[in-house]
């Protein structure tokens, strides 16, 4: 793989031998949204019992021959364009050799010198809210194996085939991520792509989405270091803790005078580290060559045009129309557009409505109480309406901000609307000023003592106004309370 040079380094590791610089790259395995395999009309849906998704073809049965999926070679078209790449009309399946006990062809289909998909890019912002750049190498499509039991017996492995030719995505990237947090953006950003597109779910703990990790280190500005591969990482979190371990494992093995051995290996979540599998193989390891029993995919501009048509609004376009229209920042943009049904539901609420406000309550309150019920948003006990009913009586004086929190958790639980929780429990906010007036007396006059000490301390006054406050259970309006305390205590 070429290398992006136009770069400085942007993250760099101090040891005792001085900077050390960590390049990355990845290769993303991602299982396509489909009813049925990438060769053969079995189910492709994820579970069921041992060997009920299996086909003939997917047994590697003699004499049984392969059938292309034309919705995975549509999904892998959409999720090309969605990744800004270039799609090959011309490209080829090859069969990978090589042997394992879950491989039942003794081979996989795969694509090697003629992807499917070509080169693309990736906008990846960073949390100082720079940006970069992560340039896609390929996009191919392969099939899955199956997956091998080694913990049922202690004397025997048993194999399961519901996964073999499940259809993948393998997806490339160019070296160009320096440190563990840039590759888990770049990951989380690539999982958000795809599930707009809908072409893989990027449920990373079913292994709809995997992650083989490349990593080398170097001097900054040396040539690239001998690179180790980390197979099947299966989780953002598990992603950077593999990175982090495996950089700093090699540069300890640098500077005590060894050589870093081009393998391949795996990360042991229980320890938090990286151990041997084997020695990493080469393409011509595999021995590719054309699988003669599937002919070239020839695409016409025609078929391309018809998935262009169907490409949705993708995050970098749907965050910098959210920022324009709503005059929202990035930080709030980037909350809504990391799942599409967020900046769905905040465009129903903030219709007509404070943008900043709306967006506050929803990455605020909404996602907390989601978030402590083990709730999606589509299955929020409270509607985009009535969130932003809420949001008006706020608006409008009816409510204060304290009183709207309660408001908001009655709704929580009876989803009920806020105008019909407010009427039934007489929780509207007191705004006529005698009736305030009457209760700053009151708190005064029980705390004469206090009054000097606030008249010398002016902060104080933010003790008699939380009293007044407390005293109307909620309901005085602060802005009114704290003018009539500075008022009477002669402030």
């Amino acid at each position: 793989m070429s290398e992006n040079n136009n770069r400085n380094p942007r993250f760099i590791i101090e040891s005792q031998t001085g900077d050390w610089e960590v390049v990355i790259g990845l290769e993303i395995h991602a299982q396509i949204t489909s009813n049925s395999k990438l060769f053969s009309g079995s189910s492709a849906s994820y579970g069921g019992e041992p060997m009920s998704h299996v086909s003939l073809v997917d047994a590697a049965m003699p004499g049984m021959l392969p059938v292309i999926n034309k919705q995975c070679v549509r999904q892998a078209v959409k999720t090309g364009l969605g990744l800004k790449a270039e799609i090959n009309k011309y490209s080829v399946f090859d069969r990978k050799n090589y042997f394992y006990p879950d491989l039942p062809q003794g081979y996989q289909i795969s694509q090697f010198k003629h992807p499917i998909v070509g080169e693309g890019i990736v906008k990846v912002t960073l949390k100082d809210e720079s940006d970069i750049f992560v340039r896609i190498e390929r996009l191919h499509l392969e099939q899955d194996a199956g997956k091998s039991f080694h913990d049922i017996d202690p004397q025997s492995s048993y194999i399961d085939l519901n996964r073999s030719g499940v259809a993948l995505m393998e997806i490339v990237t160019k070296p160009d991520l320096r440190s563990a947090e840039e590759a888990k953006l770049f990951v989380t950003k690539l999982r958000t792509i795809l599930r707009y597109l809908e072409t893989c779910d990027g449920n990373m703990e079913e292994g709809s989405l995997r992650a083989d990790i490349n990593v080398s280190v170097r001097k900054p500005g040396d040539e690239l270091g001998t690179r180790c591969e980390i197979k099947n990482v299966n989780s953002i979190k598990f992603i950077g803790m593999a990175i982090d371990y495996e950089s700093k494992r090699q540069i300890d093995e640098i500077e005590s005078g060894n050589e870093i051995r081009q393998e391949t290996r795996l990360f042991d979540i229980s320890s938090g580290k990286t151990r041997s599998m084997r020695s990493k193989e080469e393409a011509h390891d595999y021995r590719y060559f054309p699988d003669p029993d599937l002919l070239p995919l020839n695409l016409s501009q025609d078929f391309i045009d018809e998935i262009v048509k169907e490409l949705p609004e993708l995050p970098d376009d749907k965050k910098d129309r959210l920022m324009e229209q709503y005059k929202l920042n990035s930080y709030d943009a980037d909350i809504l557009v990391s799942d599409k049904k967020y900046a769905k539901y905040f465009e129903v609420v903030a219709k007509g409505r404070d943008p900043k406000l709306s967006v506050n309550w929803i990455s605020g309150e909404l996602f907390s109480a989601l978030n402590r019920l083990s709730l999606d948003i589509d299955q929020s006990p409270i509607t985009p309406s009535n969130l932003g009913e809420l949001i008006d009586l706020i608006t409008d004086g009816t409510l204060s901000g304290r009183l709207a929190k309660d408001v908001f958790e009655i709704m929580l639980e009876t989803q009920k609307s806020a105008k019909l929780i407010v009427n039934e429990q007489g929780m509207s906010q007191i705004t006529d000023e005698s009736s305030i007036e009457k209760l700053v007396d009151k708190i005064i006059n029980e705390n004469s003592d206090k009054v000097a000490q606030a008249k010398e301390k002016p902060k104080m006054v933010g003790w008699f106004v939380g009293q007044v406050i407390k005293e109307s259970q909620g309901k005085a309006n602060p802005s009114k309370v704290n003018e009539l305390v500075l008022k009477k205590i002669g402030l």
